[in-house]
């Protein structure tokens, strides 16, 4: 029996036994059939509603099965369509097999289990390519409003250049603003997304750490640092539920909604065009989630082809993101070392994080989560914004029982944030 409810099968034959043979097999297998006997009132119904299969007759009056079925191909051209004939020249059908026109074909009289079978392979193949039409029609979307976003940054540039006497000026005010200008794109983050806040804080002070290394020269090392800001600037243009589901419940992620994450690099890279004129540090950003050995996104690049600073960013960002503890994610780099990262780059990690003390990283609870002993990594305030704790205040059983007598009496809306 079929659970999964799909769209209806269309059957055409001008032969009432056939029509009720096949419609009473489909039926006790939970398909749901609609039985016409002329082609015209096939073609309503397709005009009408979906179909996931299309079954037509080769013998049939005004036109062969064939040609119906090219016709209805024209109208649902995602609905896989089988002949059945009683002729045994199979040429023509197996050409137009071959070529696309028909998925299938039966040859009367055929057995139930062939039935069944090629019923089930038409139905899945409809659902994946109705899927496939869905996440390219989303992806169309999604790049169309890149396009219209990208135009209007490009704009302001413009608009911006316009303002002075030459752009070259204008190059030098933006200049000299940069640092400001990266860390209004850090607040930006910080407001769509506290956690990726706090852990872009948390990979920025290790690639400070991994900068004072001889591994990269100055410019590579102006590159690291820069993009460890920015890298995950790209998640903004992504709804804020998938993006804290990606956060959170990684493996909740509907197939299009993993897709566009995987894509925050391209985008990110896009943004950081308007923050720093240098096309390395774009670059760099849309490589951090690349794999040494070729399996990351979002262009497969490996080894070498993968540029340094963002070889050492992939590290950090693992490190932080991946919600271990900090043994555990040391041990997992370790592990993935020439697979996930280049060896020298974990080697470097490796030793900075045995040199230095690394910063906390941060995780999201639950008020009735709290422990003694937890450290938050931001303040707690009431509605109205009064602060009841402190960032870094580390809690004990009093002030968690004054906080949770206090949440009774007045909730506490925000979000709770812990060092760990």
């Amino acid at each position: 029996m079929n659970s999964h409810h799909p769209l209806p099968i269309l059957v055409l034959d001008d032969d009432e036994i056939i029509r009720v043979a096949i419609q009473e097999t489909l039926k006790i297998e939970g398909y749901n059939v609609i039985p016409v006997d002329t082609a015209e009132k096939a073609f309503e119904n397709l005009k009408s509603q979906p179909f996931s299969v299309i079954i037509s007759d080769q013998q049939m009056p005004v036109m062969t099965g064939l040609e119906f079925l090219a016709k209805a191909k024209e109208i649902q051209p995602n609905a896989a369509r089988i002949l059945i004939t009683g002729v045994l020249t199979l040429k023509t059908i197996i050409d137009a097999v071959n070529k696309g026109e028909i998925f299938r074909f039966l040859a009367k009289p055929w057995v139930r289990e062939e039935l069944l079978a090629t019923i089930k392979n038409a139905v899945q193949r409809n659902e994946l390519l109705t899927q496939n039409q869905r996440l390219q029609e989303e992806t169309s979307r999604l790049n169309e409003e890149l396009a219209r976003a990208n135009a209007e940054l490009k704009k302001q540039v413009v608009d911006l250049a316009d303002n002075n006497k030459e752009l070259d000026e204008a190059h030098e005010v933006l200049h000299k603003n940069f640092q400001q200008s990266v860390e209004l794109c850090f607040r930006i983050l910080s407001t769509f997304h506290p956690i990726l806040g706090k852990q872009t804080k948390t990979i920025v002070d290790i690639c400070k750490l991994l900068s004072d290394s001889d591994y990269l020269d100055d410019d590579e090392k102006r590159v690291l640092q820069i993009s460890s800001w920015l890298h995950n600037i790209g998640l903004i243009g992504i709804r804020r539920d998938v993006v804290n589901r990606s956060v959170q419940h990684p493996s909740s992620l509907e197939p299009h909604e993993l897709a566009l994450i995987k894509n925050h690099p391209i985008y990110g890279q896009t943004f950081a065009g308007f923050v720093d004129k240098f096309e390395s540090v774009g670059i760099t950003i849309r490589a951090h989630h690349e794999r040494w050995d070729g399996s990351g996104y979002p262009d497969g690049l490996a080894a070498e082809n993968i540029p340094k600073p963002a070889r050492l960013l992939a590290v950090a960002v693992f490190y932080v993101e991946s919600g271990l503890s900090r043994q555990d994610a040391v041990d997992e780099i370790l592990r993935l070392s020439d697979k996930a990262f280049e060896p020298e780059a974990a080697r470097l990690f490796l030793k900075v994080t045995h040199l230095v003390k690394l910063p906390p990283k941060v995780k999201e609870i639950l008020l009735s989560e709290l422990t003694p002993g937890m450290v938050l990594a931001q303040g707690i305030h009431t509605p109205n914004g009064v602060l009841l704790l402190p960032e870094n205040h580390m809690l004990d059983l009093v002030t968690l029982r004054k906080l949770r007598e206090h949440n009774l009496v007045e909730p506490i809306p925000e979000r709770i944030l812990t060092y760990y």
